[in-house]
């Protein structure tokens, strides 16, 4: 039977790093009093065992990280298929989506035997289900092979196949006469296209020639009726200027999905815009796809149905049979006489008119274009996927769409990390499920043109996750996870995408393959954690941004918040007119959607897709006028001095969207902001503040509110990765939450403690605390009542301090940290102070000494396992391992080494610090043979104050890197453009003392 849809978080989160670094490990353990013999130092404050929050602390399938999983068609091993899913699930990972993506393979694919949706492809869907079922983790299914979406049962010339305009043209002299065949299609048709219909046949007076021809619109002569089987016979007229004779094709686009051959016969892109392109494609999967094995199985471990983005791909112009009629419906004017600034080719257009602003018109058209995309594909594909327990998940973007809206329609909306210019993009989308009330906003992450086998976590991917966390995804579906093998393909294995046109290609190839594998059980945990959190309650923001459009991934985002708001604090989400008319688009308690975004104000912005025209809906326009009237605080930005409506309308409606706006301009809520340094004025004159305040940094922040409890996850994020530059982080945050009787808590992503928060001021529910973040680093503070999650109170809140921060162990005692000897001073929160000493601390001690083996990941003789050689280093082995004689070596380095506390490390003066130094990529610490538990990969300094004791300790450093060292000589002609990487542990490591002492 299908599984209801259900999406509510129920025990884990996928991606990314939370610390909270001035609470840290839960305090520093006393040093035992046992003599220097090896005795275990005390353990008082150990990682936490006791609090509970599930989903939290005990990380599970739903919020669990994802992989985008590349299959060579059906070319697959069921046993190996199998495997495959087992690997993933035990390494922490929630769900594979199955993709059939080979764009490196350019040969030796069997499309009979094994091509897409064949019997073995079939089965190996069945297994990869079963697997899954028996892992307890879910299996995505992509709706097509690869994007976008086909099938093998249509050609071009199918109603239900994607259909496009092409046009030829022919310029005329004043007075020439024409006579003959109509002009050809500039684009030529594509393989398997052999059919056209005419539709259509303009002349138009020229009236300039530049960048786009200028057309006089009145010129407009329709010869349609006037042709004979193609033929034609009219004389241009003899005054004024030269005329262009215009004829239109409609013909199939011949559109074939992404990557190569995938069927025999070959599939077809489907009309994505027509009801007849959706009902061919769940025709075909329930007529040739969905056996009733799979059928049973996706109602037990199915996750979604699954469409990458909207790549509809024409050098002509996309077009659908029912255009026309549904244009005229929709806008109420008939599109043919604008045909002439509508065509285009390759991506361009040709032509604009003369007493129009043309756009308003192309506008038009793409609204109804993005309409029929969402009525006759989203959502009966969205209807159908829920027929059997399944959710759609899509990238509903890629050409000139209402993406926003489209957000809220699919279950799950989803960007992709390789598009997105800055955090802005991500915003968009997640502003459009907001508003829906939708809870996901998932990811297609970490992909990176040229660094397939060369990405790095602690560089590259934790970076990115940092960008999309704070832009409001809370999804993490990592590109990717290629199958094992396919025809071709060189060690260590099948990729996708690379090799790629003979390049480097795309990354990345996780999975066994890949050193790091053995590290990433941990970060998936941490991962999932942090989703959690981010799936938990409603998102909060301070301000929306109204715009004209719902586009997604154009890098346009918010005047003066992301340049100024954002740094101090600010949160911002984005409306068009699609969200002022959903179900929680409401006015309460001052807020506009409470439920939806909770906004306090609405900043109107110019049009700045298009010229930056002062344009608004009637429909808009009148919504936004009830809920000024209703007290919701609006800001006009930019010149609104001579508005007009949006698209292509009459004067009156012109002159009604004038007056709409100046009856909002003329209310005491209302303010206007002329540039950027005018918003904070008007915010602040419309007494419209923000939740978060600091001074300005590359802080980000999502504010998400559950239960009345305030999740605030705070990362150290650029917002233009092409552009920005990071820095330590250590700060001051003032939060503003729901209740004066909260108190903050800290939570750890990466061990699933929860940790009550001793040192803070207070102003009301107004929350100032202290944040010490690296780049890329997170952590997420909650404001909740005392008690909350089990945890103890701190038996005292301290206010101020002179030593380095302060933890509370778990029976609620509070003691200071400190790295300076001396008198220490505490002032409490109820006026209280405390004096304390600080005894002499040791000096820090340097590691030097080391022994590393190196195990180098190499081809095998087979040329595609992998084997294992072992180097072996004494004493000088720290330094990258490029720099110490292993140039040409990826794989797994263990480091060990000892240290000794002599009696200076006398117990009771505090806890032990480690830094490593330089470290890449990933890495695991042990001490004394136990592995320790807080290892966050964005910070080398590690509080090992658990793990240590008096007298001879060991250490040991396991640290991971990619393989592209090995792969520069094993495939020189692809990777060898690549430098050496400065892989492994270059260090300094030092240990260093924290000096410790109990203040309440």
């Amino acid at each position: 039977m299908p599984h209801d849809v259900d999406r509510r978080p129920s025990g884990l989160t996928r991606r990314q790093l939370i610390r909270y670094s001035a609470v840290t490990a839960a305090g520093v353990a006393a040093l035992s009093a046992s003599p220097a013999s090896a005795a275990p130092l005390a353990r008082a404050e150990a990682i936490p065992t006791g609090p509970a929050l599930d989903g939290f602390t005990r990380p599970a399938v739903a919020t669990a990280p994802r992989f985008r999983w590349w299959w060579p068609n059906g070319q697959v091993d069921l046993e190996q298929i199998a495997a495959e899913v087992r690997t993933a699930a035990r390494a922490g990972f929630g769900g594979l989506e199955i993709s059939d993506v080979h764009h490196s393979v350019k040969s030796g694919l069997d499309i009979d035997e094994f091509g897409w949706g064949g019997a073995h492809w079939v089965a190996a869907v069945e297994t990869a289900l079963a697997t899954a079922e028996e892992e307890g983790i879910e299996i995505d299914i992509t709706l097509g092979p690869s994007w976008p979406a086909a099938t093998p049962n249509i050609t071009p010339q199918s109603p239900a196949a994607i259909k496009e305009i092409a046009h030829g043209s022919v310029t005329l002299s004043p007075g020439a006469a024409f006579s003959g065949a109509l002009p050809e299609p500039i684009t030529p048709p594509e393989p398997g296209v052999t059919e056209r219909t005419l539709i259509g046949v303009h002349a138009l007076e020229i009236v300039s020639v530049a960048k786009t021809t200028v057309l006089r619109r009145a010129s407009l002569v329709d010869l349609t009726g006037e042709v004979t089987g193609e033929r034609l016979d009219w004389t241009a007229p003899a005054t004024g200027g030269s005329w262009v004779l215009l004829a239109y094709w409609e013909r199939g686009s011949g559109q074939r999905p992404e990557g190569g051959d995938h069927t025999d016969p070959t599939s077809y892109v489907v009309d994505h815009f027509s009801a007849a392109g959706a009902q061919t494609l769940i025709d075909y999967w329930e007529a040739n796809l969905l056996t009733d094995r799979i059928k049973s199985l996706l109602g037990s471990v199915g996750g979604s149905f699954f469409e990458d983005s909207l790549e509809i791909e024409t050098h002509a112009t996309i077009w659908t049979p029912k255009a026309r009629e549904e244009f005229q419906q929709r806008m109420a004017y008939d599109i043919s006489p604008f045909l002439p600034v509508l065509v285009e080719t390759k991506e361009k257009y040709l032509y604009d008119y003369d007493d129009i602003v043309t756009t308003r018109v192309r506008d038009d058209f793409n609204q109804v274009m993005s309409d029929l995309y969402s009525e006759h594909h989203l959502i009966p594909l969205r209807d159908w996927a829920h027929s059997y327990g399944l959710e759609y998940r899509v990238q509903a973007y890629g050409l000139e769409q209402d993406s926003i809206a489209q957000a809220g329609i699919v279950d799950i909306p989803e960007t992709e990390s390789l598009g997105a210019k800055n955090v802005d993009d991500y915003r968009v989308l997640a502003s459009g499920r907001d508003i829906a009330g939708r809870t996901l906003l998932s990811c297609e992450s970490s992909a990176y043109l040229n660094k397939a086998y060369l990405s790095t976590w602690r560089n590259d991917v934790l970076f990115t996750l940092a960008e999309t966390f704070c832009g409001g995804v809370n999804q993490t579906v990592l590109h990717g996870f290629a199958y094992a093998a396919a025809p071709g393909a060189a060690w260590p294995g099948f990729a996708a995408f690379s090799p790629y046109n003979g390049g480097v290609g795309y990354s990345e190839a996780w999975g066994p393959r890949m050193p790091v594998w053995a590290h990433l059980d941990r970060v998936a945990a941490a991962i999932s954690r942090t989703q959690w959190v981010l799936q938990q309650g409603r998102p909060q923001y301070d301000i929306a941004f109204f715009r004209q459009k719902g586009w997604a991934q154009t890098g346009i985002g918010a005047p003066w918040a992301t340049a100024a708001g954002i740094p101090i604090g600010w949160s911002h989400g984005f409306l068009n007119e699609s969200g002022l008319f959903q179900e929680h688009s409401v006015m309460q308690g001052g807020r506009f959607a409470p439920q939806g975004g909770n906004y306090r104000a609405i900043i109107l912005d110019i049009d700045r897709f298009r010229g930056s025209e002062a344009t608004m809906s009637v429909r808009a326009g009148e919504a936004l006028l009830a809920l000024a009237q209703a007290g919701l605080p609006l800001v006009f930005f930019g010149n609104w001095s001579a508005p007009a409506s949006t698209g292509y309308r009459d004067e009156a409606t012109n002159q009604r969207v004038v007056e709409l706006i100046a009856q909002m301009r003329a209310l005491p809520n209302v303010a206007d902001a002329a540039g950027n340094d005018d918003i904070p004025v008007a915010l602040d004159a419309l007494g419209v503040g923000r939740t978060v305040s600091h001074a300005s940094s590359t802080l980000k922040h999502i504010h998400r509110v559950d239960d009345g409890n305030d999740y605030f996850y705070f990362v150290n994020a650029k917002h233009n990765p092409a552009k920005d530059r990071l820095a330590l982080i250590e700060q001051d945050v003032t939060v503003l939450g729901a209740s004066d009787a909260h108190v903050p808590y800290a939570l750890d992503a990466w061990t699933g403690a929860i940790r009550p928060i001793a040192e803070y001021r207070r102003n009301g529910a107004a929350i100032t605390l202290a944040l010490r973040l690296q780049p890329a680093q997170s952590t997420v503070i909650v404001l909740a009542p005392v008690g909350w999650a089990g945890t103890t109170a701190p038996r005292a809140v301290v206010v101020e301090t002179s030593g380095d921060d302060v933890s509370v162990a778990p029976d609620g005692a509070v003691y200071l940290h400190a790295t300076q000897p001396g008198p220490h001073s505490v002032r409490f929160a109820s006026g209280r102070e405390k004096q304390t000493l600080m005894p002499a601390l040791p000096e820090p001690l340097a590691l030097t000494d080391w022994s590393l083996s190196l195990d180098d990941w190499q081809p095998a003789a087979d040329g595609a396992a992998t084997h294992h050689v072992t180097h072996r280093v004494e004493r000088d082995a720290l330094g990258a391992w490029s720099q110490i004689g292993f140039a040409e070596v990826a794989g797994i380095g263990d480091y060990r080494t000892t240290f000794t506390l002599d009696a200076s490390w006398r117990p009771g003066t505090g806890g032990v610090r480690l830094s490593l130094g330089q470290v890449l990529d990933t890495f695991r610490v042990w001490v004394n043979s136990m592995p320790v538990d807080h290892v966050d990969l964005t910070d080398t300094d590690i509080d090992i104050s658990a793990y240590v004791r008096l007298g001879r300790n060991t250490l040991r450093v396991e640290v991971a890197s990619p393989l592209i060292n090995r792969l520069r000589v094993v495939t020189p002609a692809v990777y060898g453009v690549v430098a050496p990487q400065a892989y492994g542990l270059s260090g300094p490591v030092t240990i260093a003392p924290i000096g410790k002492a109990r203040v309440a």
